[in-house]
């Protein structure tokens, strides 16, 4: 099939596009790497008026560090984020989480923002963003708001972005310390979207206990979801007091809109979600102890 006609428009900046956004006054869609969109318009499950191609503004492209976090483009490519060394050390989850997207072909032309605020809840970013509490910048001709990402998706393929707005770039909290991350999914193909998955962050006091931890989950609600329940009970906990499997379930606890499809009963995917926190959080310990 082939998608109904629209107008393309490529700004070569992001002032010109927001200004683009103002005056089209919500019959817009914006598209970076199409890796999600144009599947959706070639079969005709979206429709736009106009189109604006926001994929070469160079100030959306870019991986920096800024006051304590790291900046992300949105308009950055996810084979960049494979890539990018400063990335790796600096917000590891990310970077771990990037080969479960998809095909190489995709991460060439997928970006970080058009994952995010395509807000899939069987994505692989949006939980990692969810997980570590990173803030998103959105501009628009009335100026610059960050929305944390506890506030920004809305629910199944619906964030915070006002129709005006575009999503400029993330910035992700860079931890330090005893440190480990892991990422664990079960998806029938490799590149398929996940049945479940977990993403798994772990900070460790010098006795040995857990300081800080980040648990997201992927495929288990219409909202990438955080455990916070489970969160909350490994605050101070000795480390070997821990047992993965404990940790798993109580991630379950309290998810209560999670998908039945034709991929499995929601009952099936909380038993792999269970199973894919506690293999993280136990890959995560590892690799925080020093294994």
């Amino acid at each position: 099939m082939k998608s109904a006609a629209f107008d393309y428009h490529r700004p070569s900046s992001a002032d010109e596009a927001v200004q683009l956004l103002a005056d089209l006054d919500g019959d817009a869609k914006v598209i970076a790497g199409g890796q999600s969109l144009v599947p959706m318009l070639a079969l005709r499950l979206a429709y736009l008026d106009h189109l604006v191609d926001v994929g070469r503004i160079d100030e959306l492209r870019g991986i920096e560090r800024r006051n304590g976090s790291l900046w992300v483009g949105a308009a950055t490519t996810q084979a960049s984020v494979e890539r990018n060394d400063e990335l790796a050390r600096s917000v590891p989850l990310l970077a771990r989480v990037t080969p479960f997207i998809g095909h190489f072909q995709i991460r060439n032309r997928g970006t970080v923002g058009g994952s995010i605020a395509h807000a899939d809840p069987a994505a692989e970013y949006p939980a990692v963003a969810v997980a570590l509490d990173a803030e998103f910048d959105a501009v628009s001709t009335r100026g610059t708001r960050t929305i944390p990402a506890s506030s920004f998706f809305g629910g199944m393929l619906t964030t915070a972005l006002e129709p005006d707005e575009l999503l400029a770039g993330i910035r992700f909290p860079v931890w330090t310390g005893r440190c480990g991350f892991a990422v664990q999914e079960f998806a029938r193909r490799h590149g398929d979207f996940a049945i479940a998955g977990a993403v798994v962050g772990v900070e460790l006091d010098d006795g040995g206990r857990v300081q800080r931890s980040a648990i997201g989950l992927i495929g288990l609600g219409s909202t990438p979801k955080r455990a916070t329940t489970a969160e909350a009970e490994l605050a101070g906990r000795q480390i070997s007091d821990v047992q993965p499997d404990d940790i798993g379930a109580q991630a379950m606890a309290g998810l209560d809109d999670v998908p039945t499809d034709l991929h499995g009963s929601a009952a099936y995917r909380k038993r792999v979600g269970a199973a894919m926190v506690a293999r993280a959080w136990a890959d995560a310990v590892t690799e925080a102890t020093g294994g």
